[in-house]
C-alpha cells in the first residue's frame, strides 16, 4: 500500500502572521486533508490524494515568506530557516521513529528488521521516498505481506529536499537581482514556471512507462511544490468577487474530498491526474483570501478542524505507523469499523503526547530562535536518539550473526541430511540463515564482467557478473544464463566451480528465463524476449565450455513443465561445441516458505510440520527425457533434496531450504555441492574431472 499525505507542522499565529500573512482557513484545510488521509487508510484501503494539498501549502508559505523578508529588505539568512524548519520537523520524527523501533524489536518478525532498520536511517535523513522509488523497481527487494511503518516519511522526505532547494532557487534570484529588486517576483514566476512545465513533462512521461517509481520520485513531484510559489506570487495580483470566491472554494474543497474517491491515487499518480488536487487546493487558497461570507472558511476555521490542526502533524507521524503494527499483530490487512476506531483513537492519544510533550516545547522555546548553536544541538540531539539505539542493535545482531557462522557445530548437514540422516534432536542450534540475513542470501559472483567477458550487447550491460577465475581465458569456464532461480540454483554450482578451479560468469535477469518465447513478467521494463535474444548472441560469441540454465518452469498451482523452445536454444549451443547443464527448476508455493520455516522452528512440538506441501511434478506427457537424451546436455536435478520422497520441505538438516515463496538459500544451495558434482560425473559432463 502507497502512502500519500504528509500533515505540515502548524506555525504559531504570530509567526505566521508576520512571516506567511496566518490564514486560520488554510490550517483548517490542512486539518480536513489530515482527517481524509486517516479516514481514507484506515476504512477505505486507499490514498486520498491529500500529499498534493500538502505539497503545494507548503510551497505557498515558503515562497511567500520568502517574498516578504525580500521586499521588506530584512536579510535572507537561510542557515537560521533551514535550523527553524528542520527544529520543527525533527525531533517529533525522530521520537516516532525511535517509537517504531522499539516496536519492531517487540512485535515485528525478524525477517522485517533489515527493512525496518534501513528505512529507519532513510527516514531519518530524509531520502525515504528514494529508498521506496528503487525498491519498488528492484527485483530482488523482499516482498512483505505488510507495508513498512516508515512508509508515509516518502512525502515528508520529499518536503525536506524542496526545504532545501526552494530558498536556494530563491536566494539565487534574489542575488541576481538584489539592486533591481522590482524584477524579483517576476523573475521568480518565470523560474517557477519553468520548473512546473519541466517538471510537469517529465511527471506524465515517467509515469507513463513506471508509474511505481515516478510515485516517489522529487522530480515527479516538483511542478506541484512550483504551483503552490506560483499562486503565492500571483495571489495579490488576483480579483475574485465574493459570490464567485465562496462557489470556488466550495468546489475546491469538494474535489479534495472526492480525490482519492473518482480517482486511483495509488495507481496512477502523480502524472496529470495530480493536477486535480492541486487545482482544487489553487481554488481554496484564491477563494480563502478575502474570507466571503459563505465560503468554505466556516468549515474550515471550525472549533473541530482547529483542534485537529493543533497535532495535525503529530497525527500524520504516528497513525501509519499505529495501523501497520495492528496488521502485523492480527495478520489482517483491513481492520474494519469497530478496529479502526481503536486505531483512530490510540493515533489521537499519542498524537497528543508527541505534540504536547516534544513538538511544540522545542517548537516554541524562544532560547532556539536566540541561539543558533543551542537550535542545532537540538537537531544533532534528535539525530542522536536514533541513530544511537539502531546503530546498537543492528551491531548486536550482526555480533550473533557473525558467532554463529564462525561457530563449527556440526548440526548443519543441509542437503546431505537426506541422503545420510544424523540424529538432530539433540542439537540445539538456531535456524539458518537467521531471518536478519536473508539480504545476503543471493548468490553473488564477486564482480561485474570485465575485459573480454564484458557485453558489448546493450541490453546486457549490467547482467553480467563473473568471478575473478572466469578473466583467465585458459581456464574452464562456465556461463550461466537465466532468471532469479538460475542465480539461486548455481549456488551449488559456485562451491563446484572454486573447488575444481572453473571461471563462472553468468547473464541474469529477474524474471526472464533462457527460452524462445516466455511472457514478460515486467511491463516497466524492456521486453524479455529481447534480452534473451541478447543473451544468447553473447554465449554464442563468447563461447563458453558451458551454459548452465533452468530447462523447466514450475508454478505453485500447475504441473511442471519445459521452459518454450530449451530444446531448441540446446541444438544451437550443442552445435557449437557448447556443452549445456540442464537444470531442473525448484518447486513455488503459495506461502513464505522461510516464514513457515520460523513458526517451525519456534513450535513446540519437533514433529510439527507445518511447511509441507507435496510436490506438483510434471504435467502428462513432460519431461526432461527427450532434452537430456541430446549429445552435449547433462539433467541436473535437484528434487530429490528439496522435496523428498514428494513432500517439499521448508527446512532440511537444520537450514532453511528457501528465502521466500519460490528462492532457494544460498545456504542451502551450497549443501547440494556433492549432489551436482554427482551428475554431473553420472551425465558425462566433459569438466567433471577437470582441474
Amino acid at each position: 500500500m502507497k502512502m500519500s499525505h504528509l500533515a505540515w507542522p502548524r506555525p504559531s499565529a504570530p509567526e505566521s502572521a508576520r512571516l506567511s500573512g496566518y490564514r486560520a482557513d488554510i490550517d483548517g484545510l490542512r486539518a480536513l486533508a489530515i482527517l481524509l488521509v486517516v479516514t481514507y487508510h484506515v476504512w477505505l484501503g486507499r490514498v486520498s490524494g491529500g500529499v498534493d494539498v500538502f505539497l503545494m501549502v507548503s510551497a505557498f508559505f515558503l515562497t511567500a515568506s520568502f517574498v516578504r523578508r525580500i521586499q521588506s529588505e530584512r536579510p535572507f539568512a537561510l542557515g537560521p530557516f533551514w535550523l527553524r524548519r528542520f527544529r520543527r520537523l525533527l525531533p517529533a520524527a525522530a521520537v516516532t521513529i525511535v517509537g517504531v523501533l522499539a516496536v519492531a524489536l517487540l512485535a515485528y518478525p525478524q525477517t522485517e528488521w533489515p527493512r525496518v532498520w534501513g528505512e529507519a536511517w532513510s527516514s531519518l535523513f530524509y531520502v525515504e521516498n528514494w529508498t521506496l522509488a528503487f525498491s519498488e523497481v528492484d527485483y530482488y527487494a523482499r516482498a512483505s505481506v505488510t507495508p513498512s511503518p516508515f512508509q508515509h516519511f516518502w512525502s515528508l522526505s520529499v518536503q525536506g529536499q524542496v526545504f532545501l532547494l526552494w530558498p536556494l532557487i530563491i536566494g539565487g534570484v534574489w542575488l541576481v537581482l538584489r539592486r533591481r529588486r522590482a524584477l524579483i517576483v517576476p523573475a521568480l514566476a518565470l523560474v517557477f514556471g519553468a520548473i512546473f512545465v519541466g517538471s510537469m513533462v517529465f511527471s506524465v512521461v515517467e509515469t507513463m512507462h513506471a508509474q511505481s517509481f515516478a510515485y516517489f520520485d522529487t522530480r515527479t513531484r516538483l511542478w506541484e511544490f512550483a504551483a503552490g510559489s506560483l499562486v503565492a506570487l500571483a495571489l495579490p495580483h488576483i480579483r475574485v468577487s465574493a459570490w464567485s470566491a465562496s462557489a470556488l472554494g466550495w468546489i475546491g474543497i469538494i474535489g479534495i474530498v472526492l480525490c482519492g474517491i473518482v480517482l486511483d491515487v495509488q495507481g496512477g499518480f502523480p502524472g496529470y491526474l495530480a493536477l486535480w488536487p492541486v487545482v482544487c487546493t489553487a481554488l481554496v487558497i484564491v477563494a480563502g483570501r478575502d474570507r466571503p461570507r459563505g465560503g468554505p472558511a466556516v468549515l474550515l476555521e471550525s472549533g473541530p478542524l482547529r483542534y485537529v490542526s493543533r497535532d495535525a502533524y503529530a497525527l500524520y507521524l504516528v497513525h501509519w505507523p499505529v495501523l501497520v503494527t495492528w496488521m502485523v499483530l492480527s495478520g489482517r490487512s483491513e481492520p474494519g469499523w469497530l478496529a479502526g476506531l481503536g486505531i483512530v483513537l490510540i493515533s489521537f492519544v499519542l498524537a497528543r503526547l508527541v505534540s504536547m510533550l516534544v513538538e511544540r516545547p522545542i517548537r516554541d522555546a524562544a532560547i532556539f530562535d536566540r541561539s543558533h548553536r543551542l537550535g542545532a544541538l537540538v537537531l544533532a540531539a534528535a539525530v542522536l536518539i536514533v541513530s544511537v539505539p539502531l546503530t546498537t542493535w543492528q551491531m548486536l545482531v550482526e555480533q550473533r550473526e557473525s558467532a554463529l557462522m564462525a561457530s563449527d557445530t556440526g548440526g548443519y548437514p543441509g542437503a546431505a541430511q537426506v541422503d545420510e540422516p544424523i540424529d538432530l534432536a539433540a542439537v540445539d542450534v538456531p535456524l539458518i540463515p537467521l531471518a536478519t540475513a536473508l539480504d545476503g542470501e543471493w548468490v553473488d559472483l564477486g564482480g561485474s564482467c570485465e575485459d573480454e567477458l564484458k557485453p558489448t550487447e546493450e541490453l546486457l550491460i549490467g547482467s553480467c557478473v563473473q568471478t575473478a577465475r572466469a578473466a583467465d581465458p585458459d581456464t574452464r569456464r562456465v556461463l550461466v544464463v537465466g532468471d532469479s532461480h538460475a542465480q539461486q540454483l548455481m549456488s551449488p554450482l559456485r562451491v563446484v566451480a572454486d573447488e575444481e578451479g572453473w571461471g563462472l560468469f553468468a547473464l541474469l535477469r529477474g524474471g526472464c528465463s533462457l527460452a524462445a518465447v516466455e511472457p514478460d513478467p515486467s511491463a516497466e521494463s524492456s521486453p524479455c524476449d529481447e534480452w534473451r535474444k541478447a543473451a544468447l548472441d553473447y554465449a554464442m560469441r563468447i563461447e563458453p565450455d558451458a551454459v548452465y540454465l533452468v530447462a523447466t518452469k514450475a508454478t505453485s498451482s500447475s504441473s511442471e513443465t519445459l521452459v518454450d523452445g530449451v530444446e531448441q536454444i540446446a541444438d544451437q549451443l550443442t552445435a557449437q561445441g557448447i556443452e549445456v547443464i540442464a537444470v531442473r527448476d525448484n518447486p513455488r508455493f503459495d506461502i513464505d516458505m522461510y516464514e513457515c520455516a520460523m513458526t517451525e522452528a519456534d513450535a513446540s512440538t519437533a514433529e510439527a510440520s507445518f511447511c509441507d506441501v507435496p510436490e506438483i511434478g510434471f504435467a502428462m506427457g513432460e519431461s526432461m527425457d527427450t532434452l537430456t537424451a541430446r549429445d552435449g546436455v547433462v539433467g541436473v536435478d535437484f528434487r530429490p533434496w528439496l522435496c523428498p520422497d514428494g513432500v517439499c520441505r521448508g527446512v532440511i538438516g537444520n537450514v532453511a531450504v528457501y528465502i521466500d515463496d519460490n528462492h532457494i538459500s544460498d545456504t542451502y544451495g551450497r549443501t547440494l555441492a556433492p549432489m551436482l558434482r554427482s551428475m554431473l560425473d553420472a551425465g558425462g559432463y566433459s569438466g567433471a574431472s577437470a582441474g
